[in-house]
C-alpha cells in the first residue's frame, strides 16, 4: 500500500477547512461534532448524535450536507411510521402494472431525526441499507449511491414514546458522539445570530426567518474532491503496534468483570478506520495513539454494555473504558 504524500495530505486537507467554513456561518462551536462528521464522510461510516433539543443537530447536519455537492434526504422518524417510507415500495398502476417508487434512503447522506422514535420493524429496514448498501423492494434488491451514510439523532433523556435501539444496530454506527452544552461565550453568538435574522417574505406576508433559511445553499466542495480525500485516508498509514493496541482495547472490554457486551471485530475495524480519517484531518500520513485515545469513546461505549452488579455499584461505561485505555498508557 502506497503512503499518503504531502502533496495529497495538502490537497485533501483543503476540504475539513472548506466545510469547517461553510458550517461556522451558521452554526457556531461544535467543532468536534463537525470532526466527526468529517470523519464519517471520509470513511463512509454512519454516525449517531445523541443530545437534548435545542444544540442544533438537525441543523448542523444540514450545513454540512449544503457544503458538499451531495444529494441529501431527512426523514423525521415517528411511531407510525413504515418501512415502506423509508426504503420505497412497489405501487400498483391503474394499468395492472407495478412501479417502483424509491423512498428518501436512496440518496448519499441520508439524516435520520429522532431514530429511536421509530419501531423495531423500521429499524430492521435500516440494517440492510447501513450494512450493505442495499435494499430489498419486493422481490428485487437495488443498489444505493455511493457515497451512502446514515447520520441519526436521538435524545438520551425523553423515553416517553421511544424504542431503545437494537445492540445489532447500534454496532453498525461507526461512531456515536454526545453533544454537550455551548460555552457561554458561545451561547452569547447563538443569541447574537439569531437576532441578526431577518423576516423572509412569503406573497402579501412575511414569517420570522429560522436558522435553517441563514445556511448557504451554494456547494463549496464537489462530490469528486470528497472521493479525492476518501482515497486519500485509505493511504494514511497504520502500523502493526497501532493495530495491535485497538484490538488489545477490544479484548480487554470482552474479558473485564464488570462488562456484559464487549466490543466486537467491527468496532476495531472502525476505530482504525476513524483513526485514519482523523490523521488525515490533521494533516498527517499515519495515525497516532492520539486518534485513538480521542476516538475510542465514540467507537466503543455504545457497543458496551455493563453487567447489572456494576451499574447497580454506580459503575459507568465511560469510567471502565477509561480504566482499559490507561493499561495502555
Amino acid at each position: 500500500m502506497t503512503h499518503a504524500t504531502q502533496a495529497d495530505l495538502d490537497a485533501a486537507a483543503a476540504l475539513p477547512q472548506i466545510v469547517r467554513d461553510h458550517v461556522a456561518r451558521t452554526v457556531v462551536g461544535q467543532s468536534i461534532v463537525v470532526e466527526r462528521i468529517l470523519i464519517a464522510l471520509l470513511t463512509g461510516g454512519h454516525l449517531l448524535l445523541e443530545g437534548v433539543p435545542g444544540l442544533a443537530k438537525t441543523l448542523l447536519v444540514q450545513a454540512v450536507a449544503k457544503a458538499i455537492d451531495l444529494k441529501f434526504g431527512r426523514v423525521q422518524f415517528t411511531i407510525d411510521l413504515l418501512p415502506s417510507d423509508i426504503i420505497g415500495a412497489e405501487i400498483l398502476e391503474p394499468s395492472g402494472a407495478f412501479r417502483l417508487h424509491r423512498g428518501p434512503i436512496f440518496t448519499n447522506l441520508l439524516l435520520a431525526d429522532e431514530i429511536n422514535r421509530a419501531s423495531p420493524k423500521v429499524q430492521s429496514a435500516l440494517l440492510e441499507a447501513m450494512q450493505e448498501r442495499r435494499v430489498s423492494i419486493g422481490d428485487s434488491t437495488f443498489d444505493l449511491p455511493a457515497p451512502f451514510l446514515v447520520i441519526a439523532t436521538q435524545n438520551p433523556v425523553e423515553q416517553s414514546g421511544t424504542f431503545e435501539l437494537p445492540e445489532a444496530q447500534l454496532d453498525r454506527f461507526m461512531l456515536r458522539h454526545r453533544l454537550t452544552y455551548p460555552t457561554q461565550e458561545q451561547e452569547q453568538d447563538v443569541v447574537r445570530q439569531s437576532l441578526a435574522l431577518k423576516l423572509k417574505r412569503s406573497g402579501d406576508g412575511a414569517v420570522p426567518m429560522s436558522a435553517f433559511d441563514a445556511i448557504r445553499s451554494d456547494h463549496a466542495l464537489s462530490a469528486r474532491s470528497l472521493t479525492a480525500a476518501m482515497e486519500t485516508v485509505q493511504s494514511i498509514h497504520v502500523s502493526d503496534v497501532f493495530v495491535r493496541d485497538c484490538v488489545e482495547v477490544a479484548r480487554l472490554t470482552r474479558n473485564h468483570p464488570d462488562i456484559e457486551l464487549g466490543c466486537s471485530p467491527r468496532a476495531v475495524i472502525a476505530l482504525v478506520h476513524a483513526s485514519r480519517a482523523r490523521a488525515m484531518i490533521f494533516g498527517r500520513s499515519f495515525v497516532t495513539p492520539e486518534d485513538l485515545f480521542d476516538l475510542a469513546p465514540d467507537v466503543m461505549l455504545h457497543r458496551i454494555r455493563l453487567r447489572y452488579e456494576a451499574i447497580a455499584k454506580g459503575r459507568r461505561s465511560e469510567d471502565v473504558l477509561a480504566e482499559i485505555l490507561d493499561t495502555l498508557v
